[in-house]
């Protein structure tokens, strides 16, 4: 071990050895002063932000005299016909199925079929919002019925038709209930050749 080295009076820094290690404290630097928020209304003149005000007035009520009253007359002219026609192709031959299975239950068709929408409806709500294993599985299972009793149901001529129709439905609702699920496998990695903690 080696003595420690006497302080010299004249030096302006006293040797590392004379300073007990708990003691050592890294000089503070300060913290580097932060710029002002970016605010485009205060870099912006008067005249422009008057200008862009106008602009968007004027924008607001050509939007509210022409083109409401175009887009209203143009709803009011399609044939939206087939939008109620594919509902039913898929809703139709589900509520005949209920209704030929619900004899002598004391639930009614109507009650299953309202049971059926509700549990569609809210299996894509919480799949969607919460991505729950649970509610992701309730809609494949909903999705699987539906077709199975569109099968069942349907007319023999339109039964692939309405299969089709009613497994496109599903499909498009699961771009939203499956959003995020992957096939991919999940690898965890652990080193063994680290201390437990």
């Amino acid at each position: 071990m080696t003595e420690p080295v006497p302080h010299d009076p004249q030096s302006p820094v006293p040797p590392l050895d004379t300073i007990d290690d708990s003691q050592r404290i890294p000089p503070r630097r300060p913290a580097p002063l932060r710029r002002p928020p970016i605010s485009s209304a205060d870099d912006l003149p008067a005249g422009a932000v008057a200008a862009l005000g106008f602009v968007s007035i004027v924008a607001l009520v050509l939007t509210l005299t022409w083109a409401v009253p175009r887009g209203i007359t143009w709803y009011h002219h399609q044939d939206w016909a087939w939008v109620t026609q594919a509902t039913a192709t898929v809703a139709d031959p589900v509520h005949a199925y209920l209704t030929a299975h619900t004899a002598g239950l004391p639930l009614t068709a109507s009650s299953a079929f309202v049971i059926w929408q509700g549990v569609g409806l809210g299996a894509l709500a919480a799949s969607w919002f919460t991505g729950a294993v649970g509610a992701r599985l309730t809609w494949i299972a909903h999705g699987t019925c539906s077709v199975l009793m569109v099968w069942d149901a349907s007319p023999a001529a339109g039964r692939p038709v309405a299969t089709a129709l009613t497994v496109l439905a599903w499909t498009i609702g699961s771009l939203f209930a499956l959003r995020g699920l992957s096939l991919r496998p999940l690898i965890h990695l652990h080193n063994h050749n680290q201390p437990s903690r």
